[in-house]
């Protein structure tokens, strides 16, 4: 008797297990999806960019006239980790670019924000700017120190298109708030 009741489980679960892969092929089967879709969703930063330059002690830079394709994936500002801004995009050509800027110690924070990038010696005109070119095992970058903030433009995309995310920067700092009139 315990031998055909456990062949009567085993044939159970089979059976059970059939009918969960029949409903789901169904599913899959039945449900819209789109295997052409872009995966990654572009992000607007306009709120996060406003809070920052009222909030940051620094210029707070963003791109403005970007050629069509650039996509903002991340976007984040932290007053605790020494006023640390992040704006993430990907390229036309699908390469990661990030604006990273910050009043930390300049070495250790590009070290940081660039993957161990190195600085190279050179430098690089952009926009009437001058900026040091680092190279790294994983990103690139081109720094710039400023009064009281350094700004990082790094990741996988190519020099060229660095200097074009950097050339299109435009740093601000909020209008202060105007006091009421008497």
């Amino acid at each position: 008797m315990a031998g055909m009741r456990g062949r009567q489980t085993v044939r159970d679960m089979v059976l059970s297990m059939a009918v969960i892969g029949a409903v789901v092929a169904g599913v899959y089967m039945f449900i819209p999806h789109d295997d052409k879709a872009d995966p990654i969703k572009a992000v607007d930063y306009r709120v996060e960019l406003l809070t920052a330059r009222r909030a940051a002690p620094y210029p707070v830079a963003a791109p403005e006239g970007l050629a069509k394709g650039w996509k903002t994936t991340s976007v984040t500002y932290s007053r605790a980790e020494s006023n640390a801004w992040h704006l993430g995009f990907l390229d036309p050509d699908g390469q990661y670019v990030a604006i990273e800027q910050s009043t930390a110690a300049a070495g250790k924070y590009i070290a940081k924000v660039s993957h161990q990038a190195k600085n190279t010696g050179k430098t690089q005109a952009v926009g009437g700017e001058t900026w040091q070119r680092w190279e790294g095992p994983k990103y690139d970058a081109l720094v710039r120190d400023g009064k009281g903030s350094t700004t990082v433009v790094t990741g996988t995309a190519s020099f060229e298109r660095l200097a074009e995310m950097a050339g299109a920067l435009k740093s601000e700092k909020a209008p202060s708030p105007k006091s009421p009139s008497p």
